[in-house]
């Protein structure tokens, strides 16, 4: 009998614990084939999304999938990740979480192994935007976006 990932089970604690703690969680992901996402929102083949509680509907963090409606552009769309395709999740205000190594043998064109963490600097908002100090999102204190400090997250095998 084989056993199951962790990843689902630590992404979903990552985010309650955001969620607990009054933090915004961001899920970042590698988009393929078996990723839905607006077109356009994806910047050289990886996501960063809002998945707060208020920015999301319908939000189901799975064993195998991640899904959820949000609002890209005004507009609600359909999002659909596979958890295999998680790059990390982690809270927006201080750049605490967790970082993932890809499962797949290749997704992008890529060797596995051989991933980068995507940058934390300046994610997508749900609306398809750039998060920026006048955005602050909901679960914030109006103060604007802290300075990122890419590079603190680590690779969990």
């Amino acid at each position: 009998m084989s056993t199951a990932s962790t990843k689902p089970y630590l992404i979903r604690a990552i985010y309650e614990w955001c969620v607990d703690q009054g933090f915004t969680p961001y899920l970042a992901a590698v988009v393929d084939g078996d990723t839905l996402v607006p077109p356009g929102a994806a910047r050289d083949g990886q996501i960063v999304l809002n998945i707060d509680p208020q920015a999301t509907h319908q939000l189901s963090l799975g064993n195998e999938r991640i899904t959820f409606q949000a609002r890209f552009g005004g507009v609600a769309q359909s999002v659909g990740i596979p958890v295999d395709n998680v790059l990390a999740v982690y809270a927006r205000e201080n750049g605490q979480g967790m970082a993932f190594e890809i499962e797949r043998a290749e997704i992008a064109g890529e060797p596995a192994g051989e991933e980068e963490v995507p940058e934390m600097g300046a994610p997508l908002t749900t609306d398809g935007g750039v998060a920026g100090p006048e955005d602050d999102g909901p679960g914030t204190s109006g103060g604007g976006r802290p300075a990122a400090r890419g590079g603190h997250l680590k690779v969990v095998k």
